[in-house]
C-alpha cells in the first residue's frame, strides 16, 4: 500500500493510506485511514480509536462496551508489527497509536454499525488484511453479531427479516418496536447461528417475492443463487386446481406480484397456494435447525399487506415488545 500524507515532528508521525476493497462491496471503499504515532515516557504500545472510528456501546461484541471498534485480530496485528520495529531499533520507551477515518461517521451511517450499536464511525476489522473478492463471509459475519447480540438483550426469542423493507413492514404494519434481525439473503447460515446460540423462537417476516423461494428448500434467496418462485407457485397453482392454461401464465409470469394477480383469478386459490408455501417454509425451516426451535413465518406484498402466515405468527408475535401495550 502506498503511503501519503506524512507528516514528522519530534514526537510523533502521522501518516495515511488509502484503503482499496477491490471487488468487495464494501461503503468504506477509497477511504484514507490514518495513523498517528506519539511517543510516550512509560512503556508499553496503547492504541486508541480517532475521528472517524467508531465507539463500542452495546455488549455482543468482541470489542468491549466503551472501547473504540478496533477488533481484536487488527488490534493484535498492529501490535506485533510496532512492537516488531521497537525491538529492532531498541526502543524502550512506550507509544500511544490513534487510528482515525477522515469521514467515518457519516460513512458510518450507510453501514450495519449503527444497528451493532456502534456510534461514531466505521469499525477496523480484518483477519489477514487481505481483501478476498465479493466476501460474504463479512456479512454473514455482521449477521451473527447482530442475532448475538439481539440474544443477549431481548433473550432467546428472535424475529428476522432479510432487508429495510420487511423492517418497515414490522415497524409500520405489526407495530412492533422490537428491531429485527436484518438476515439478508442467507436465511439458512442465519438459521445455522439460530440454533448454535440456542434461539428457541423464531418469526420469519418477509416479502412473498423473496421468501417463497424457500418452500423449495431455497436457503440463499438470491437471484444469482437460485429462483424457482414460478415453479413453485405454479405447481401448488396446478395442486390445488388451477386450469393448465393458468399454471403456464404464471410460469412465464416476471414478477411474484403477477403471480399473484393470475392466482386471484380463481377464488381462493391465492390463499391455498401461500398456505401450502408457508407450512413447507416452516418445514425446511425446521428440518434446517433439527427441530430445536419453534418457528413462525409472515409473509407481505408490494402494498405491504399479509398475504399468509403460519398458525403460530400471532402467538410469536406476543414475545416482542408492540407499540401501546399495556
Amino acid at each position: 500500500m502506498e503511503i501519503g500524507d506524512i507528516h514528522v515532528s519530534p514526537e510523533k508521525v502521522t501518516c495515511s493510506v488509502r484503503k482499496e476493497s477491490g471487488d468487495d462491496p464494501d461503503v468504506t471503499n477509497q477511504m484514507m485511514i490514518v495513523a498517528t504515532v506519539e511517543k510516550e515516557n512509560h512503556p508499553g504500545i496503547r492504541i486508541r480509536g480517532g475521528a472517524g472510528v467508531g465507539l463500542v456501546t452495546k455488549p455482543g461484541l468482541s470489542v468491549p462496551v466503551g472501547e473504540a471498534a478496533i477488533n481484536p485480530t487488527p488490534l493484535r496485528m498492529i501490535q506485533q508489527e510496532v512492537q516488531a520495529i521497537c525491538e529492532k531499533y531498541r526502543y524502550l520507551c512506550g507509544l500511544t497509536i490513534t487510528v482515525s477515518v477522515p469521514g467515518g461517521e457519516e460513512v458510518a451511517k450507510r453501514t450495519f454499525n449503527p444497528r451493532l450499536g456502534i456510534q461514531g464511525g466505521i469499525s477496523i476489522l480484518g483477519t489477514t488484511g487481505i481483501v478476498e473478492p465479493m466476501s460474504e463471509a463479512a456479512i454473514q459475519e455482521t449477521i451473527r453479531l447482530e442475532l448475538v447480540q439481539k440474544i443477549k438483550t431481548y433473550g432467546t426469542a428472535v424475529m428476522a427479516c432479510p432487508g429495510n423493507y420487511g423492517e418497515s413492514f414490522i415497524n409500520n404494519r405489526l407495530g412492533v418496536e422490537y428491531q429485527p434481525v436484518l438476515c439478508s439473503n442467507y436465511i439458512g447460515e442465519f438459521l445455522d447461528y439460530c440454533r448454535i446460540y440456542g434461539v428457541e423462537k423464531l418469526l420469519l417476516i418477509g416479502h412473498s417475492g423473496k421468501l417463497v423461494k424457500m418452500a423449495a428448500g431455497i436457503m440463499n434467496t438470491h437471484s444469482r443463487a437460485a429462483d424457482g418462485r414460478m415453479e413453485i407457485l405454479a405447481a401448488y397453482g396446478a395442486l390445488y386446481g388451477a386450469p393448465r392454461s393458468l399454471v403456464a401464465e404464471i410460469l412465464e409470469a416476471s414478477t411474484t406480484e403477477r403471480a399473484n394477480t393470475l392466482l386471484e383469478t380463481v377464488e381462493g386459490l391465492k390463499e391455498q397456494v401461500y398456505k401450502k408455501c408457508v407450512e413447507k417454509m416452516v418445514e425446511h425451516m425446521n428440518y434446517r435447525v433439527g427441530q430445536q426451535m419453534e418457528i413462525g413465518v409472515i409473509l407481505f406484498d408490494n402494498q405491504q399487506e399479509t398475504i399468509s402466515k403460519s398458525r403460530n405468527a400471532a402467538s410469536l408475535l406476543k414475545y416482542f415488545p408492540l407499540k401501546n401495550r399495556d
